[in-house]
């Protein structure tokens, strides 16, 4: 037995294992990898995974891991058979939500540049030639999907590391994590103690019960799946090969089947779910057949049975052979869990990680533990994006549940996730609810989109009317309450956003150190700045007030909170001279923005909040009536105003003080909805969408924002290195005239035929009439007048490249 190495990898599964061969090809080879079960049929889900790779997904992060796990299954072969059977994936629609839904998804394909196309009935019947498809209306055929062969690709990348200096070890149950100091030292194991600097975990189903051993949550619910064998079809008498056969998805029944040779194979979602707690899930060697797999049961499959036998009535007149219940992983967002914790150093983690995406995510994981970055953007699956409440079993219970039930449902990328809802609410709640908000989560805030008590104010407007898909968790008050701020003014709730203290002796220093822009800055300043990593890309999007000498608040958007923090943390210096706390739940927050927004405030203080008074980009204490507040002359919609901070207990009292005052000048409740679609039109960038840690602010079209000549910073040398060369892309804004063209973002762009790129965001600009989109570009097609086209549910409409910003362009509104 291996009692040392400098990383020990906790799992022998596609993850783990893909890991391990990344490493290996990089020459880091002071690795253990461990599993409880045998190598390679570890007794994990990958041992009993069907296999089907879809690669189409919302999340371009997912795409990207599927794309490149196909890559890679394919490069890979086991004593000449191959890993990847190249028999192409194929949805098919029988309903008119579905039809919508596969012609949504098929534009988002062409996006994450997946060859995809939508054929006929006819055409899936040559596909799948054991289809019934009298009630097919269309199909989404994917010609590069397969079926992965994971326990031939597990033991071909085992025989790859092993070759070049990493040990395997079976049999070896991992019975604690030992720490010192807050960083890893080892493991105890069923074979003895094995020494190490870092861990990894990617033991799947039994992921939560290796982090509890070091006190990290980790977020994911096991839950059981229904797969069934048939017995010999006639059909397939003589065949030889394993697959043929399309792979298929029969979603609007929550099924997929593939081929076996001559029988086949029924996956089922489609029954209530099944979770199983880590800790009840038995060990190796104590199961009929291996721990991932409990019995079938047959009351689940009885719907299954059914739509099996009108899709596919050859297959199901065979018969069963043989079926089980297979656990895998649900997190509550539905992504994996990836990355080194903030709570242990060196205990790093790869969870919740389906055999589609295992090779992307094993590449990745290797990058990063070896590098520190991985090449591709990856905040989607951040362990840090979780916030604390988001960990607990419970409301893990709750949302892997939820997640299970929708795995293969019509969902809308607006949608909401409905439990459990409610838990924050800001102190403004209880008038948001007698205003008729209609709420959405923002990092499990309860946040207005919009308020129906403004639908008054649609009288005499004419908004474009958005189709059935475009116009789900809308409401053209949006649009009202946008007119109406521009109009007069608003009152967004802000409370979501996330709130940073960063003070001590080094706090300056280090925030300079992190930023790309000059935060040294007198007190009363603030500042905008993105922070990067060392390509250049850009991890976070904030802003920074110098409370004083040794003290800043950072504020950052609420949904990319969590990952912010995270960032900021894993950098502070070790030797305590700075302290980082998260304050987000001691200050409510609201943004005063409009023509009127200074006339409203003012007459609320005797303190001076005249453009003198309180400049752009300042700060000062103001007490808003008898409410001590501090106001930030800063605006996300491009108009004048102020954000405006309390302690949450005050925050009831200012927002009657700020609507009361308001009245006059014709105030209102503004909500999310037309904060987005403002902030667009002034050209503001939203990072998770038109800006990531693979992109850089010189392409971004922040060049503004990067202070070279102030020393040395995260990314700085890259940034210099990017200078000196042509620019390959840049961020565009694009309009679109039809007002027919709803655009939701994700969607392809094209320039003569070709795909140029696709919409980071977009929504419609209520004060310059017109759809704007942004997305990068080529250099040769991002000049103003350009002429591109959008693609929109297999429509195409002409957009043009405008000169940005749209609105206010010199900024004369917002700087008043």
């Amino acid at each position: 037995m291996q009692t040392q190495a400098r990383l020990v990898i906790v799992g022998a599964g596609i993850v783990g294992c893909a890991t391990a061969y990344h490493l290996a090809k990089m020459g880091y080879t002071d690795v253990l990898v461990v599993d409880q079960g045998d190598l390679p049929h570890t007794g994990g889900s990958t041992s009993h995974a069907p296999g089907g790779v879809f690669q189409t997904n919302p999340s371009r992060m997912m795409a990207t891991f599927a794309r490149y796990t196909v890559d890679l299954l394919n490069s890979l072969e086991l004593d000449g058979q191959p890993c990847f059977l190249k028999v192409g994936g194929l949805e098919v629609s029988t309903s008119e939500e579905r039809d919508t839904y596969i012609r949504w998804r098929h534009g988002i394909a062409r996006s994450w540049g997946i060859p995809a196309e939508i054929i006929g009935p006819e055409q899936c019947r040559e596909l799948s030639p054991l289809m019934d498809t009298g009630k097919v209306r269309l199909g989404f055929w994917t010609p590069t999907d397969g079926i992965a062969k994971p326990l031939r690709a597990t033991e071909a990348m085992i025989r790859y590391a092993k070759g070049r200096g990493i040990a395997f070890q079976g049999r070896t149950e991992v019975l604690d994590v030992l720490t010192e100091g807050g960083r890893v030292v080892g493991l105890e194991t069923s074979q003895g103690r094995i020494t190490c600097e870092q861990v990894l975990v990617c033991c799947g189903i039994w992921g939560p019960r290796i982090g509890r051993m070091v006190g990290v949550p980790i977020p994911l619910m096991p839950c059981e799946h229904q797969y069934a064998w048939t017995n010999d079809l006639p059909e397939l008498a003589g065949v030889t090969e394993e697959a043929t056969h399309v792979l298929l998805r029969h979603q609007d029944k929550s099924m997929y089947f593939r081929q076996h040779g001559s029988q086949y194979g029924i996956g089922n979602y489609r029954h209530a779910p099944r979770l199983v707690e880590a800790d009840d899930i038995r060990a190796f060697g104590q199961t009929p057949v291996m721990p991932s797999m409990n019995p079938f049961t047959p009351e689940d499959f009885q719907e299954a049975e059914e739509a099996t036998r009108e899709l596919l009535p050859a297959v199901m007149k065979a018969g069963v052979r043989d079926a089980f219940n297979g656990m895998f992983s649900f997190t509550p967002d539905g992504g994996p869990v990836l990355g080194e914790s903030l709570l242990v150093k060196g205990f790093w983690v790869a969870e919740a990680v389906w055999i589609t995406h295992g090779g992307g995510v094993g590449k990745t994981m290797a990058e990063w533990i070896a590098t520190g970055e991985p090449e591709w953007d990856v905040h989607e699956g951040d362990i840090n994006r979780i916030a604390p409440h988001q960990q607990t079993p419970k409301f893990v219970r709750r949302r892997g549940w939820q997640q299970y039930k929708e795995v293969y449902d019509v969902v809308h990328p607006l949608q909401q996730m409905e439990e459990p809802r409610g838990l924050r609410r800001s102190p403004f709640y209880p008038q948001q609810k007698q205003a008729e908000a209609v709420f959405f989560d923002a990092a499990g805030f309860e946040r207005p989109q919009w308020y129906e008590s403004n639908k008054k104010l649609l009288e005499g407007r004419n908004f474009p009317v958005r189709d059935d898909w475009g116009s789900r968790y809308w409401s053209p008050i949006q649009g009202a309450e946008h007119t109406q701020v521009r109009k007069t003014a608003g009152l967004f709730d802000l409370t979501a956003f996330t709130k940073i203290r960063v003070s001590g002796k080094g706090a300056a220093a280090f925030l300079q150190r992190l930023a790309a822009n000059d935060i040294d800055k007198p007190v009363g300043k603030v500042t905008y700045t993105a922070m990067l990593n060392g390509r250049g890309g850009i991890m976070c999007d904030l802003t920074v007030a110098r409370l004083a000498l040794d003290a800043f608040l950072v504020l950052t958007g609420g949904g990319v909170g969590m990952h912010d923090l995270g960032w900021i943390r894993a950098h502070a210096p070790a030797d305590g001279s700075v302290a980082i706390e998260d304050v987000t739940s001691q200050y409510c927050a609201v943004g005063l923005w409009g023509p009127k927004a200074r006339e409203i405030l003012q007459s609320l203080t005797e303190d001076d909040v005249s453009h003198r008074g309180l400049p752009y980009y300042g700060w000062k204490k103001v007490l808003v009536g008898y409410v001590p507040t501090m106001a930030l002359r800063l605006s996300y919609v491009g108009e004048l105003g102020f954000e405006i901070y309390a302690p949450t207990e005050f925050g009831g009292e200012l927002w009657e003080l700020l609507m009361q005052a308001g009245q006059p000048h014709g105030l209102i409740p503004a909500g999310a909805g037309a904060m987005d679609s403002m902030r667009l039109e002034k050209g503001y960038r939203l990072w998770g969408a038109d800006i990531l840690p693979d992109t850089n602010p010189l392409e971004a079209g922040l060049a503004w924002a990067v202070r070279f000549k102030k020393g040395d910073f995260i990314g700085r040398a890259r940034l210099l290195d990017l200078k000196m060369q042509p620019m390959p892309r840049r961020l565009c804004c694009l309009t679109v005239d039809d007002p027919e063209a709803t655009l939701l973002g994700k969607e392809p762009i094209y320039a003569g035929g070709q795909l140029a790129g696709y919409v980071t965001s977009a929504n419609y600009g209520y004060s310059v009439g017109k759809w704007i989109a942004y997305g990068y570009l080529p250099t040769g097609k991002s000049e103003p007048g350009t002429r591109l086209e959008i693609d929109y549910l297999g429509r195409r409409f002409a957009a043009v490249v405008a000169s940005e910003p749209l609105f206010d362009r010199d900024g004369s509104r917002l700087k008043s």
